[in-house]
């Protein structure tokens, strides 16, 4: 995942205690002139501050090449804009305590040298103290960003619906093996993503945190990743529902995120009511399954993976004669 490598980023005191201890090794070593090492503990304290400041500039992905599904993500759980402001503060922390460095080495003289190194510490630790906030900033939205889930590019179902109607259990009794529990930010428990192999061809189930029956604008930061997860890595989406009402929820708010899912997204919506083995189940549906007893699974999964399918057409360009392939 695009973001599981970086590293934790220190803090302005902790960047400046090792700096400081770097530095003093050449005037333990007392070898050398004064003003050498004075040169020495400067050139030092710098290599380490602006190579680490530097670095963690580096350690982050360039947020215009990622993919639209990471795009929109990192927005919603930590802010791009935020992101490129602390991350712009910090490479210029590092800049100019390199350009103070070289200032003060070009400068120095022996009978001096004490004063400048001290004068030279002093303005670089207050240029590292004054990014420390961006510091403390980029190190938390790390550890968020490291906890994003892993969506691999294959074919991909997102499974959809309101909390509690049986969406986690789909997708473990779906994949041959036990779904990967990857933590969503904010979210109390993880999401459940999971593969199964067809026919050769490997697919991907995605179980997205519980999305409610309101307008966009008053959703909230975990609904919108869920919304995320279906605009951008979904190629169908399963929606269950619940009749027996068991989840907690009413049917007609179901069967209304239901008509509003339809409504917007581009992508083909497959509607199966789950817990049909329980006695209150009731109503017509197309296809009805239990995810508990595995009745009516395999038939919806072939309806999600002929749904897959279907999105890639050949096309007969009616002018040119030429057959167009037409991929989602």
């Amino acid at each position: 995942m695009i973001y599981e490598r970086l590293r934790t980023v220190p803090t302005a005191d902790e960047l400046l205690d090792q700096a400081f201890g770097r530095a003093l090794r050449p005037a333990r070593s007392g070898k050398g002139r004064v003003v050498n090492i004075q040169k020495s503990m400067i050139q030092t304290m710098s290599d380490v501050l602006s190579t680490r400041l530097l670095k963690t500039v580096h350690d982050f992905p360039n947020f215009d090449e990622l993919s639209p599904f990471y795009s929109e993500l990192t927005d919603i759980v930590v802010g791009i804009d935020r992101l490129r402001m602390s991350l712009a503060s910090v490479h210029w922390a590092g800049e100019k305590v390199r350009s103070i460095a070289r200032e003060s080495v070009r400068t120095i003289k022996a009978d001096d040298s004490v004063r400048v190194r001290k004068q030279a510490y002093a303005r670089i630790s207050s240029i590292v103290h004054e990014v420390d906030r961006d510091l403390r900033f980029l190190n938390d939205a790390r550890n968020i960003l490291r906890k994003l889930p892993d969506i691999s590019d294959t074919p991909t179902i997102v499974v959809a619906g309101y909390p509690n109607v049986g969406k986690s259990s789909f997708v473990r009794r779906v994949t041959d093996a036990k779904p990967e529990i990857a933590t969503y930010p904010f979210t109390t428990k993880g999401i459940y993503i999971g593969h199964f192999v067809r026919d050769g061809k490997r697919y991907q189930v995605v179980d997205t945190p519980g999305l409610l029956d309101r307008p966009l604008h008053d959703r909230n930061s975990i609904e919108l990743q869920a919304i995320t997860a279906l605009k951008h890595v979904g190629d169908v989406v399963l929606l269950l529902i619940d009749p027996s009402e068991h989840c907690g929820y009413p049917l007609t708010d179901q069967t209304n995120m239901q008509r509003e899912l339809e409504k917007t997204l581009a992508i083909p919506v497959i509607v199966a009511a789950n817990k049909c083995d329980l006695p209150d189940f009731h109503g017509e549906w197309e296809c009805r399954i239990s995810t508990e007893t595995g009745y009516g699974v395999d038939e919806v999964v072939r309806r999600l993976i002929g749904a897959i399918d279907s999105q890639t057409l050949d096309v007969s360009d009616a002018e040119s004669g030429n057959r167009v392939t037409k991929t989602r």
